[in-house]
């Protein structure tokens, strides 16, 4: 057994205690009421998910297991040669909570590597797609043809106890992470880069890997290791970690889980965002005749936009009250690499110019930039033009935090879900008698 699935064992033994004591005790305590405008506005806010992977703080932004990120960023073990740390010492840390040594990270980079082999029928089965299919849904395909590999079915069907629903569930969540990048380049390099696929190299990390694959020079693997590392998680209440802890709520593997996951991740008021905010910034500098405007100038031209009733994409958040940290650790990578490219000067000055006039206008409860505003803008500087693909990449990192989150649910054997519903007319009752 290796050292992260021991050390995981150690850390499940001694949680389930935990929970099985606040359903037991404490199951009837109520977190708070629902009111009808949450029910029909998506359950926005209703607190019915349980999640110790990550937590999204409104004024800290996303924590991963406790730690911020730039507190993640800085305490990971770094890739040697590489300002970004390791993708594998961030499973580590999701999985198990801690922060783990640099013996400890090459342990399950080392891993990654033996399980990162994709079946060939995979490849086939992309390359009999038309191909002009989303590589979205490309990605999503070839994550669900891997079915037939699951280790949990296999257990499963076997007749293996409940409490140990996690170990297989562990073993396909990292064969499957560890497949992700050759799958994603593989698309990439067969729809946009006239089919000349480039091989994995045996002896590079996942994001140096990745970068390798899809044949960008350094330091897009910085790029790589620092885009997974972001969208890796987001508590389990968006659309795409949602989609995958309720698939796998049934049991289905993660194979069936992390395709559906995808999915959700797919639509435009979800990960679709990044492109639509690049597609957005290029939109302006063309109506500005692709000149880097003062602030003057752009203030009149966002307050232009707002008065004719459109938005200013890529700014504000649901629940975030600050500028999102996820935002500011790519706008550090632009202003240290790409300081001087012209997409990002237009970023930095509606960085300047766009949160005082939002809270000047009064309706964004949030008007600071979210990880949107600045995603698109640096893969477009590294030769990443698609805007099809930048989902693909979110996909990817996604993957990382709902493949953990599913092993400890299994860990800790929450149940099938099952929201009630309810009709509108018992709303419209309800209503009245207020």
């Amino acid at each position: 057994m290796s050292r992260l699935k021991e050390k995981l064992r150690q850390k499940i033994e001694a949680w389930r205690p935990r929970t099985a004591k606040l359903v037991k005790e404490h199951g009837d305590v109520k977190l708070g009421d629902v009111t009808i405008g949450q029910a029909i506005g998506g359950a926005r806010g209703v607190k019915c998910l349980v999640t110790d992977i990550s937590y999204l703080d409104p004024l800290e932004g996303i924590r991963f297991r406790g730690y911020t990120i730039p507190e993640t960023l800085e305490r990971l073990p770094k890739v040697p040669g590489s300002e970004m740390p390791y993708v594998e010492g961030h499973v580590y840390l999701l999985l198990t909570g801690d922060i783990p040594t640099m013996d400890e990270v090459v342990e399950v980079a080392e891993e990654f590597k033996k399980r990162k082999a994709v079946p060939q029928y995979v490849f086939d089965i992309l390359r009999a797609m038309p191909r002009d299919t989303h590589p979205m849904t490309m990605l999503s395909a070839a994550i669900l043809a891997m079915q037939r590999e699951s280790v949990f079915v296999q257990k499963y069907n076997a007749g293996i106890s409940k409490m140990d629903y996690w170990d297989p569930t562990y073993e396909e969540a990292l064969d499957l992470l560890a497949k992700l990048p050759q799958i994603a380049a593989y698309i990439f390099r067969m729809k946009y880069r006239s089919d000349t696929i480039i091989p994995p190299d045996p002896n590079l990390d996942m994001g140096g890997n990745f970068a390798h694959m899809m044949g960008i020079g350094k330091p897009y693997d910085d790029v790589s290791r620092l885009y997974f590392i972001l969208h890796s998680d987001h508590e389990s209440g968006n659309v795409s970690a949602h989609t995958g802890h309720l698939i796998a709520s049934a049991l289905s593997d993660i194979y069936y889980s992390l395709s559906g996951m995808i999915n959700g991740l797919a639509g435009p008021l979800h990960g679709l965002a990044n492109q639509e905010v690049l597609r957005w910034i290029q939109g302006v500098m063309d109506k500005m005749g692709g000149k880097v405007p003062t602030d003057e100038e752009m203030k009149k031209f966002v307050w232009d936009t707002l008065q004719s009733g459109q938005v200013v994409p890529g700014f504000g958040h649901a629940v975030l009250r600050k500028t999102d940290p996820r935002y500011m650790a790519q706008r550090e990578f632009c202003l240290k690499h790409l300081p001087d490219d012209l997409i990002f000067k237009y970023v930095d000055v509606l960085f300047r110019v766009v949160p005082p006039i939002l809270e000047q206008q009064g309706k964004a409860k949030n008007p600071w930039p979210n990880v949107d505003a600045q995603s698109g803008v640096i893969q477009w500087y590294y030769g990443v033009k698609e805007y099809d693909f930048y989902t693909v990449l979110f996909g990817v990192g996604r993957a990382i935090g709902v493949a953990a989150n599913i092993v400890w649910d299994r860990a800790l054997g929450y149940p099938i879900e099952r929201p009630k519903s309810v009709t509108t007319a018992m709303l419209e009752e309800v209503a009245a008698k207020k």
